[in-house]
């Protein structure tokens, strides 16, 4: 689809007046908060952590593109599957989880000092659609079972829990196909906050850790040291930590395609200036840098991108007020306290709808590129990994490197996309074909 390219109200490098740039800066706000809360509530992390991270991260990101870039970083939904599982077989201790997250970051930068030196055309090779497409959807039904779990859909759940669910799961899906205008843009905040008004009619809210919280509070950072004193490292690099790597390779997809159309809305081509290596610095170690003070992945915002196509608004400045916002809420402990005692139900319904989205984002991938399935490699390797990703299956390599789900999915999809030779799709048209089809006929 051909992204209709309207001249820009204000330009990457351009500001606006005081009072209107607080108020779009707040748009971007509530563009990313929804997808941000939601990822460390489904983890159990703290929220404040989140938004301190998602703000910083956008600091870190406008200091390695040279503000050159109208980019917003949030939690990123792809590694939730890997931190999840890391973080159960670790007993509910996210430090295997948060190691592996920082590796990501290191290797978001190695692959930027690859891309400076050799250019990109080695990743197009290596990340094909036909690999990218159920990478996608693996991420995106890996959790399936949980949300269907927080949804209340168990034997002898509580009905109320599934009223709630259901209820999250219709304002969402309504506000995103009739939704007009500002409210367009934020599905997810509206059903969470419809969700926990349903929930707090049915008694399934306790306000207590609302009024035991301060109004000015630190962030609960998770330091991957023992103390604040630093006296005590408390890294971990288990198989659970490596299992969370080759998540990267999803997201430096998906990290190349919203700054390709992020580009075609700004009429500049970013991967060009500042350069695909700057914006992939900048991602990784604000990924880097998240998880090292206990928050999770950063990711590029395509609901800010969204934003930016709207408005017509591309000012950096713009976003770098947003970043700093979010650290101000990270502060405010009863705003964080408040987000705390959302009830499971309401993110269940919500994420019944958000895996898939995702998911049906990697079929449209494939639909999209048109990914020919009459071409017997490409069944292989997307029915390989679907099989391998969803269904539980996990490669214990010496007792070394344990890999699972996505991780799994995806060195299988890339291994197989390189080793198997490629072929002629069956076309009743070709002269062989349709000797074949002939004889076949008689």
């Amino acid at each position: 689809m051909a992204i209709n390219q309207k001249p820009l109200l204000l330009d990457v490098d351009e500001k606006p007046e005081v009072l209107k740039g607080i108020l779009l800066s707040f748009q971007h706000v509530f563009a990313m908060f929804g997808a941000t809360i939601l990822v460390p509530l489904i983890l159990g992390m703290p929220v404040s952590v989140a938004l301190f991270a998602s703000g910083i991260g956008t600091l870190i990101y406008q200091v390695a593109t040279k503000a050159k870039v109208p980019v917003y970083l949030g939690s990123s939904f792809a590694y939730i599957t890997a931190m999840a599982v890391a973080i159960e077989q670790m007993g509910g201790d996210i430090k295997a989880a948060q190691t592996g997250v920082i590796m990501v970051g290191l290797v978001y930068v190695l692959i930027a000092g690859l891309v400076k030196m050799l250019g990109t055309k080695w990743i197009d090779k290596l990340l094909p659609p036909i690999v990218i497409g159920p990478m996608i959807m693996v991420i995106g039904l890996g959790l399936a079972s949980s949300a269907v779990t927080n949804a209340g859909f168990v034997v002898d759940g509580d009905i109320r829990h599934i009223i709630v669910a259901i209820a999250t799961f219709l304002i969402t899906s309504f506000i995103n196909t009739k939704g007009k205008g500002f409210f367009k843009i934020i599905p997810f905040l509206i059903g969470i906050i419809g969700g926990y008004v349903i929930a707090l009619f049915m008694g399934l809210v306790d306000f207590q850790p609302v009024l035991d919280a301060k109004w000015f509070e630190l962030p609960g950072f998770y330091l991957p040291f023992e103390t604040p004193w630093f006296n005590s490292y408390d890294l971990y690099f288990g198989p659970e930590t490596l299992a969370i790597i080759p998540v990267a390779l999803v997201t430096i997809s998906e990290h190349i395609g919203d700054h390709t159309v992020l580009g075609k809305i700004c009429n500049r081509q970013f991967l060009k200036d500042p350069g695909l290596s700057r914006t992939l610095m900048g991602d990784g170690v604000a990924t880097a840098v998240s998880a090292f003070i206990g928050g999770p992945a950063n990711t590029t915002y395509g609901e800010n991108t969204g934003v930016i196509g709207m408005t017509r608004i591309a000012s950096v400045s713009v976003i770098r007020n947003a970043a700093f916002i979010a650290i101000g809420l990270s502060f405010f402990g009863k705003f964080t306290a408040l987000i705390s005692t959302i009830p499971t139900s309401v993110l269940g319904g919500m994420s019944i709808l958000l895996y898939g989205v995702i998911a049906s984002n990697g079929l449209k991938v494939l639909i999209e590129e048109q990914i020919d399935f009459n071409h017997v490699r490409n069944l292989i390797i997307a029915s390989s990994m679907l099989v391998l990703g969803l269904g539980g299956a996990v490669l214990d390599i010496a007792g070394v490197v344990t890999l699972s789900g996505t991780a799994l999915s995806a060195i299988t999809g890339i291994t197989l996309n390189l080793v198997l030779p490629h072929e002629e799709a069956y076309n009743p048209k070709h002269p062989i074909h349709k000797k074949e089809e002939h004889k076949h006929n008689h």
